[in-house]
């Protein structure tokens, strides 16, 4: 793999400050999509950091007013402890109240903004073309829409308490200054070391917690890959080879989480540690204070109750430091699919009517991108992993189809056939305009394909492909795909295909769910149902990609000759195919050979004038007459030794 441009070294100066601005700005976008949430949780938050500072000022009066006059007298008053518990209650109810708002709302936030942006990635990847998903892997792309996104909102959850934190610690700072300055000067150390430890673990923590987001998708491509080809994994015996394989990328990201856990392990207990020691200088020298008169026994309590209030607070700092990183690198991750470039203009032309398409291709060149650069970069420092990978792109292109003429009429068969690498599939993907030419232009009744609108091609064109995908789901539902179909269309579209008596056999009819990929079916009935798929629309220009290539001849006869007699007769049909069996039952025949036409006709009159053509389709024929000629020749010679 080569690798992607990368920022070179967290440890130089200011990279800590990029990311913490980067955050901010994350975080930002989430305060305009959601503000009245945020200010929900934002209400909440500073509600729970009034009360917890008055929960303060509570308990340091009921000490000094109810609970040492009780113990140097041995008595109080119903009225007196009545009170003071309910003082006590009512405090810790609006905590409660501000508690479960804060969390409640910043919990919605958190999840509306990952559900928000997991659909715009999956509307994205349905709008990018298929040029740039065949330069991403799959497993990458998951990653996207699933880890990226979730990490890039994660700093949500503690937002809303650092928030309330800066509240708390500013009226905490003015509570403790006003009951005693002198005590107050230890908050005053204490809290700046808490925010130096808090940004000393975020710039050891930011790198490595980057990279463990980065290792994350790579997991993820390579599980994907792995179990997608899970048939040739098998088939090869390499099962051991692509554990490991796998096993390497779990390990390197399992050895970054736990950088990270020792880093949090290293640096939870001075944090927890801080503030309790602030709490012991406060009672050191609350009691000095007391004995010297200077302070009174509730101002203590009450400064030391502060200390331990603000421990978790200022902590939430910290949590929120340590979730940035992995936020920046999701959120470029995202990004750099929000932000790609390519998709599929359309205008505003329509199809009328309901016959066959009529499409002609016009000096049609197209190419394919071939040498990309990888977002993954094994080789760059680990501090710099996965925080500026980018998609560099196409470097080279080569060229798969060049100065395509062709015309294809109403009604009838035509047959691409030519020797691997022609170009077929890739004028059927330009013919059903899942891409566009480099050059050239391909008209549908005249008008240029580009220029529908949107799904008007796409209502009235189906292509289906050699290798087939199956959903996870019944028969009907493959067949549909959640279109308003009634059975009877599906059941004729199934007989179209000759798939019917299959599917009668199932258990469940059209009720049977089929698996993941239909792995309980055949390659011929997975072929068959795909068929079903595209019949059941009532295409106008139904393009067969080599699709009854798992199918026998016989049944791929019975397919194209009912094609003929059915309703579809007037649909536009193109079908790729390489067995002669079905080449002599088009009406013409378009030979391709080093990306463009060279030929065209009946399958008779090409056999007759084109050399490479009678090469290919009789290519079986002059094999076995080989190996007929070869066995008679050794026979002979056998004969004659004897």
């Amino acid at each position: 793999m080569t690798g992607g441009r990368m920022a070179q070294g967290s440890a130089r100066p200011g990279i800590d400050s990029r990311i913490l601005t980067e955050g901010m700005r994350v975080l930002w976008v989430a305060i305009r999509t959601e503000p009245w949430v945020f200010t929900a949780a934002l209400v909440g938050a500073l509600l729970y950091a009034a009360a917890a500072v008055t929960s303060a000022s509570v308990l340091g009066a009921v000490s000094e007013r109810v609970i040492l006059p009780a113990i140097a007298e041995g008595r109080t008053t119903a009225a007196a402890v009545a009170g003071a518990a309910a003082v006590v209650f009512g405090v810790g109810v609006l905590r409660a109240l501000g508690l479960g708002a804060r969390r409640l709302y910043a919990g919605l936030m958190q999840f509306r903004m990952q559900a928000h942006y997991r659909r715009a990635v999956a509307r994205k990847y349905l709008q990018l073309p298929l040029s740039w998903h065949q330069r991403h892997p799959a497993g990458q792309l998951l990653s996207n829409a699933n880890a990226d996104v979730e990490a890039a909102w994660q700093p949500l959850a503690p937002l809303p308490m650092a928030v309330g934190s800066v509240a708390m610690l500013v009226i905490a700072a003015v509570a403790m200054l006003v009951t005693d300055p002198v005590l107050a000067l230890v908050g005053f150390v204490v809290f700046p070391a808490l925010a130096a430890a808090n940004v000393v673990f975020q710039r050891r923590v930011s790198p490595v917690a980057a990279r463990a987001q980065a290792l994350r998708a790579q997991v993820s491509e390579v599980a994907h890959e792995s179990f997608d080809g899970a048939l040739v994994v098998k088939t090869l015996g390499r099962e051991d080879t692509e554990t490991e394989r796998f096993a390497r990328a779990a390990d390197r990201l399992r050895d970054a989480q736990i950088r990270v856990g020792r880093m949090r392990a290293a640096f939870d207990p001075l944090l927890e540690a801080l503030p309790n020691l602030g709490v012991l200088a406060v009672l050191l020298i609350g009691l000095v204070r007391i004995d010297l008169g200077a302070a009174t026994s509730g101002e203590v309590v009450q400064i030391a109750y502060l200390f331990t209030l603000l421990s978790l607070p200022v902590r939430s700092f910290g949590w929120l430091l340590g979730d940035l990183p992995r936020s920046v690198v999701g959120w470029r991750r995202v990004r750099a699919v929000l932000d790609a470039e390519g998709g599929t203009d359309y205008g505003d032309a329509v199809l009328d009517g309901d016959h066959g398409l009529a499409v002609s291709v016009r000096g049609l060149s197209f190419s394919y991108a071939d040498t990309y650069t990888d977002r993954r970069d094994d080789t760059a420092p680990e501090s710099a992993r996965g925080l500026d990978a980018a998609d560099d792109g196409p470097t080279a292109r080569t060229t798969v189809l060049h100065d395509v003429d062709l015309e294809l009429s109403p009604g009838r068969v035509t047959a691409l056939v030519g020797p691997t690498g022609a170009g077929k599939s890739t004028l059927t993907m330009l013919l059903a305009r899942l891409v566009d030419p480099d050059s050239g232009r391909v008209l549908v009744d005249g008008v240029d394909a580009r220029d529908y609108a949107h799904g008007e091609l796409a209502r009235a064109v189906a292509l289906v492909p050699q290798h087939t995908f199956i959903f996870d789901d019944t028969v009907r539902g493959n067949v549909t795909l959640g279109a308003d179909v009634d059975d009877a269309a599906v059941w004729q579209a199934l007989r179209l295909a000759c798939a019917d008596s299959f599917v009668a056999a199932l258990p469940q009819g059209l009720d049977t769910r089929l698996g993941e990929r239909g792995t309980s079916l055949s390659g011929g009935q997975r072929q068959r149902l795909a068929l079903a798929r595209a019949l059941v629309r009532r295409p106008r220009l139904l393009i067969l990609d080599d699709a009854t290539s798992a199918v026998d001849p016989q049944v791929e006869a019975q397919i194209l000759g009912g094609l003929r007699e059915a309703d579809l007769a007037g649909a536009t049909v193109v079908v790729v195919a390489y067995r002669r069996a079905t080449i002599e039952l088009a009406d013409e025949v378009v030979y391709l050979e080093q990306g463009t036409v060279r030929d065209r006709g009946t399958h008779a009159e090409l056999l007759a004038r084109s050399p490479g053509y009678h090469r290919l389709v009789t290519a079986y024929e002059q094999a076995a007459a080989q190996r007929s000629a070869e066995a008679a020749a050794r026979s002979a010679d056998q004969e004659a030794v004897r």
